[in-house]
């Protein structure tokens, strides 16, 4: 076993005893390569339960939140999956590799082109996007799940639209300096929310976020 397998299966375990119980979550964690997501300058640290700094002043969520929302979601095999925020493209990988038929949308160009090469290289088919993430992708909706990985300051409306019967949104909401993880489940024209609070994200940008209702970073 390579160091970084070890350290991945180290993760797992490490997410199992925080409260992580989705075995398909903790098995495509344990496949994807986080070491070629994260910077080159910190991939000794690819395995540390933190959130790590990438490129255009984003980060790689830490891999508790990423395991976390991805258990809220309750997705897997052929759920069709829209992700707000490409970023590095490792939760993407994630739900890939779970199987799920996955949208995603960065708004910065260089991570935009960078995830959806890695992505390919890897043999994660995942359809990229780079725009505004909060108004989400209309033309492939609705969606069994849809993931937001920055922080809004409200649930963003057509995000809400573009969720199907049944599905779930799950979306950091807040201010800048924390958020409650929020987890919308619609029911027809009717959507049940559960929160948990204490998480802290990059802000959500565009129409729907925070440079378009009320606020800038």
């Amino acid at each position: 076993m390579t160091r970084f397998e070890h350290e991945r299966q180290q993760l797992v375990e490490l997410l199992r005893r925080k409260g992580i119980r989705d075995e398909q979550v903790l098995r495509a964690i344990g496949k994807v390569p986080r070491e070629l997501f994260v910077h080159p300058a910190h991939v000794n640290r690819a395995y540390e339960d933190t959130a790590l700094p990438i490129s255009q002043g984003q980060t790689i969520s830490q891999p508790y939140t990423v395991a976390f929302q991805t258990e809220k979601l309750q997705v897997g095999k052929d759920s069709k999956v829209l992700e707000i925020g490409t970023g590095s493209g490792y939760q993407a990988a994630i739900l890939a590799e779970m199987g799920c038929r996955v949208f995603t949308i960065e708004r910065h160009m260089e991570l935009h082109l960078q995830a959806r090469k890695l992505l390919e290289k890897l043999g994660y088919r995942v359809a990229t996007l780079c725009g505004d993430g909060t108004i989400g992708w209309s033309e492939f909706a609705p969606y069994d799940g849809i993931i937001v990985t920055a922080a809004a300051p409200e649930v963003p409306k057509p995000l809400l639209d573009q969720l199907a019967d049944g599905g779930r949104l799950v979306i950091p909401v807040g201010n800048l300096d924390t958020q409650a993880m929020q987890i919308i489940t619609r029911k027809g024209s009717e959507y049940s929310v559960e929160e948990v609070l204490g998480f802290k994200f990059v802000p959500l940008i565009g129409k729907k976020g925070w440079n378009g209702i009320n606020s800038t970073p």
